[in-house]
């Protein structure tokens, strides 16, 4: 297979042999891996507050939108009370200079936004939870 790359305004074409087909399934989105703590939820500790610990609890996985990457909120596109079409632009994060747009995977309505503009995320943190 023939490949053309340009580099630093020159143009190069490559030979490329496939040595194993890709057999990997095309998906439209990210989908990160459950975080421990969901998975096995521990007593919060004796030191806490009520509310802090009654403000805790297990999350409906259905019902939140994850961040995909560790980065930051460079643009939000939804607010609370808003309707959402499956695939609907939910934020844009920044990762190493690289935008990802995170979506909505399901229709729905938005309860709320747990994230600003210009916060830094984690992996897997919530970003928006849904009604």
């Amino acid at each position: 297979m023939k490949l053309q790359i340009g580099i630093d305004g020159k143009n190069y074409e490559l030979d490329v042999e496939v040595i194993e087909e890709d057999v990997a399934p095309r998906g439209g989105r990210y989908i990160p891996p459950m975080p421990a703590a969901t998975l096995h939820a521990a007593p919060a500790p004796a030191a806490s507050s009520a509310a802090a610990s009654s403000a805790e609890g297990p999350v409906n996985e259905d019902k939140v939108c994850r961040s995909p990457v560790a980065g930051m909120v460079i643009r939000i596109n939804v607010k609370p009370g808003q309707e959402l079409h499956a695939e609907d632009l939910i934020m844009v994060l920044e990762a190493m200079k690289m935008e990802t747009n995170v979506t909505a995977s399901a229709a729905g309505k938005v309860k709320a936004v747990k994230v600003e503009q210009g916060d830094g995320v984690k992996v897997n943190q919530v970003l928006v939870e849904f009604e």
